[in-house]
């Protein structure tokens, strides 16, 4: 698996991060033509379970300078249906726009005791420019989830990588002043490393649960080769009903990078 990795090492490293929301494109609708339209400054982006009566989310919605609409409001569709319900007009831009689990319920002719967890709602901008109606691409996509509990983030968890392939045994830690931060040792050694580096620093984002990981050495060699500073970097999501996490790392050396993986790492209790 080694002589693997190693013919697959890229000279460049070039890292890409993505955030925890997602963009949907539809394809009814014009779309992205003179309305671009853009979310920004999301917080929260996500619905609690259990807090549904009391729960929103909050975004600001953009438009290009100078962009002039007979009509501006915001769409909501759930699940991924194409069942898409009027939800909320737009007076201006940029607008502060907050919309709660009832409103959004509501809209679509349901209640809060329909929704689920991992169920999800999709909104979007519609314009109307000259008698017709443009969706933009733009979309902001915001999921139900457990509360966050900081005792289900942590413990004696199997990190699996079909692409880098390890399977294996790693333990998460919570820093002691901040339970949204954790750190992951062993990732290196069920690869058959020396981990005298590390641990890996992960840091649940609690707006939406996504995970940003920092930069970090695990292995300072990589035993039968001329390479050292085995690194970890990447991103991905929190999972807050079952304490797993979906990750993709980027892993490199100091010679360059062997790209970046899909790592599923799951509580073993």
């Amino acid at each position: 698996m080694k002589t693997y990795k190693l013919l697959g090492l890229i000279a460049a490293v070039v890292f890409t991060f993505a955030s925890c929301e997602t963009e949907i494109t539809d394809p009814a609708g014009i779309r992205d033509v003179f309305a671009v339209t853009s979310f920004s400054d999301v917080d929260p982006a996500i619905f609690i379970d259990g807090s549904l009566d009391d729960g929103f989310v909050q975004f600001t919605v953009n438009a290009e300078e100078g962009a002039t609409f007979e009509d501006a409001y915001i769409v909501v569709s759930h699940n991924g249906t194409s069942q898409k319900k009027r939800l909320k007009d737009l007076s201006s831009f940029p607008q502060v726009v907050k919309i709660t689990a009832v409103e959004a319920a509501t809209a679509l002719g349901m209640t809060v005791a329909d929704i689920e967890v991992q169920d999800y709602f999709v909104f979007e901008v519609e314009v109307k420019i000259g008698g017709k109606i443009y969706r933009s691409n733009g979309a902001l996509t915001s999921r139900v989830v457990c509360p966050f509990n900081p005792d289900l983030a942590i413990g004696s968890y199997t990190a699996v990588s079909g692409g880098w392939g390890v399977n294996g045994e790693v333990t998460i830690t919570a820093d002691p002043e901040d339970e949204y931060t954790v750190f992951v040792a062993g990732l290196a050694a069920i690869d058959g490393e020396d981990e005298d580096q590390g641990p890996l620093v992960m840091h649940i984002n609690p707006k939406n649960f996504a995970v940003a990981v920092d930069k970090t050495v695990l292995a300072s060699d990589v035993a039968g080769t001329p390479y050292h500073d085995l690194t970890y970097a990447g991103f991905g999501e929190y999972n807050s009903c079952t304490g797993t996490y979906q990750m993709k790392f980027a892993i490199t050396v100091d010679a360059g990078s062997f790209g970046s993986f899909d790592f599923t790492i799951k509580r073993n209790d």
